[in-house]
C-alpha cells in the first residue's frame, strides 16, 4: 500500500509540475511579444512626432509677398527673398534660453572662487557651546522685503542685518551714468547655487535691479521693469554694491 501511494503521489506531482510549466510558457511569450509591440509602437510614435515637427518648422518660414520688381532678377538673387517674423522670433527664443541657462556676455567673465571657510564663520551653540552646525555669512547678502528670520533653534545660516543690502550703484555702459537702483533678486552667484539661494553677493554675482526709473522701453513699446547687472566690487570691503548693467 505504501509503495502504491508513494508512486501515485509522485506521478500526480509530476503532472502538476508539467501543467504549471505549460501554463507559464505562453505567459512568458505574451510578455515578450507585448514588449516587442510596445517598442515598435514607441518607435513609430517618435518618428511621427519628428516628421510633424519638421513640417511645422518648414511652414513657419514663409515668403513675404513683395511687389514685383521691374526688370529681370539675376539667378543668384532669386533665393534672397525676405522672410516673415519667424526668424526674429526664433532668435528671441534662443536669447531667452541663453538667459535661462545663465549665459550672458558679462564684464567679468572670470572671478576668484571664494572658499567656504572665507564665506562662512562657524557659530558654536548649545548649553556648553559644543554644537557646531550653525554658520554666519561673512559676505554681503540680499533678502526680500518680507523676510523673517527663523527661530534660533532652526536657523542654520545667519545673515547679519549689517551686511544686508537693498540698493546698488548701477552704471549704464552706453549712457555712462550711474544710478542708485533697488535690488529685486540675486540671479546667480558664480561660487555655486547654495550661495545664490542664500542671496550672497560677491564679486561677479548677477543681480536683478529695478530699472523702471530709467524709462527703458522694449521694441514692442513696453516699459522694462527689471534688468540684470553684474557686481564689479567686493561689497563686504567697500560697504556698497557697484555693478554694471547688462545691456
Amino acid at each position: 500500500m505504501d509503495t502504491a501511494s508513494t508512486t501515485s503521489s509522485a506521478s500526480a506531482r509530476r503532472r502538476r509540475v508539467q501543467s504549471t510549466s505549460t501554463l507559464r510558457e505562453p505567459r512568458r511569450h505574451w510578455v515578450l511579444k507585448g514588449k516587442m509591440i510596445a517598442k515598435k509602437n514607441y518607435a513609430e510614435k517618435a518618428l511621427m512626432k519628428k516628421t510633424l515637427a519638421m513640417h511645422e518648422e518648414s511652414t513657419s518660414r514663409r515668403k513675404v509677398d513683395d511687389d514685383v520688381h521691374d526688370g529681370a532678377v539675376p539667378a543668384y538673387l532669386l533665393d534672397r527673398e525676405n522672410t516673415t517674423r519667424a526668424k526674429i522670433l526664433s532668435n528671441s527664443i534662443k536669447q531667452k534660453r541663453k538667459e535661462k541657462a545663465g549665459k550672458w556676455e558679462v564684464p567679468l567673465p572670470k572671478v576668484r572662487p571664494v572658499a567656504e571657510d572665507e564665506m562662512f564663520k562657524v557659530i558654536r551653540s548649545g548649553k556648553r557651546k559644543t554644537k557646531q552646525w550653525k554658520r554666519m555669512v561673512t559676505k554681503a547678502t540680499f533678502v526680500g522685503p518680507g523676510f523673517t528670520r527663523k527661530p534660533p533653534k532652526y536657523e542654520r545660516f545667519i545673515r547679519p542685518s549689517g551686511l544686508r543690502f537693498t540698493k546698488a550703484h548701477v552704471t549704464h555702459p552706453e549712457l555712462k551714468c550711474t544710478f542708485n537702483l533697488e535690488i529685486i533678486a540675486v540671479k546667480k552667484n558664480p561660487n555655486g547655487p547654495t550661495y545664490t539661494s542664500l542671496g550672497v553677493i560677491t564679486k561677479g554675482t548677477i543681480i536683478e535691479v529695478n530699472v523702471s526709473e530709467l524709462g527703458l522701453v522694449t521694441p514692442a513699446g513696453k516699459v522694462v521693469w527689471g534688468k540684470y547687472a553684474q557686481v564689479t566690487n567686493n561689497p563686504e570691503n567697500d560697504g556698497c554694491i557697484n555693478a554694471v548693467l547688462l545691456v
